[in-house]
């Protein structure tokens, strides 16, 4: 963390990379002398440590204020890898800096009827409060649009709440609100 707390602000994203044969996307990001390495994986649930920090991420996600608050159950967090490993169309991300994980996109898979064509529905984005606003945001966004291009998607698409303030993020990266506003509605199954 002490590379984060010296790039704080730094935004500037030089080259994004793929590795097509790992799922691997490093983006580096520059700012006169300073220099940071963004690590963004598709992550294995084979892999413990990626089964650990998916946890820890969601978690993190889910006890900021964008994300309800509170932490997330023993229940939830026991059933959660082996409830998304059963989903085939899971496609979590891991972002990293220095090896530490500091944020996730939690995406499935999804096709739009009204395009005939895959597309890519991020479920959860977050970041850990002390590297936001430096780019993880932006790299995990950038890792998820190179896998829907790759793949020859319509399009990525994602909830955000009203006063949430990664809208902005979502406004640079190109995402667009609909021509008539849109409404979630859930019913509440458990």
């Amino acid at each position: 963390r002490r590379t984060a707390k010296r790039l704080v602000n730094i935004c500037i994203i030089i080259r994004v990379e793929r590795d097509a044969s790992i799922n691997n996307f490093n983006i580096e990001m520059f700012h006169e002398e300073n220099f940071m390495n963004i690590q963004v994986v598709e992550a294995d649930f084979d892999n413990q440590k990626h089964v650990e920090h998916i946890l820890f991420l969601t978690n993190a996600y889910a006890k900021d204020i964008m994300g309800g608050g509170k932490s997330l159950s023993e229940e939830v967090l026991g059933a959660m890898i082996e409830g998304y490993k059963a989903m085939p169309t899971a496609l979590p991300f891991l972002a990293y800096v220095d090896e530490e994980p500091v944020g996730l996109a939690n995406c499935f898979w999804g096709y739009s009827t009204f395009y005939a064509k895959k597309l890519i529905y991020i479920h959860d984005l977050g970041v850990v409060p002390d590297v936001r606003e430096m780019g993880i945001g932006k790299a995990l966004i950038e890792a998820v649009v190179a896998k829907a291009k790759a793949h020859e998607c319509c399009k990525v698409t994602l909830e955000v709440l009203e006063n949430n303030p990664a809208r902005r993020l979502y406004e640079r990266e190109g995402f667009k609100y609909g021509n008539t506003p849109l409404f979630y509605m859930s019913k509440l199954l458990v």
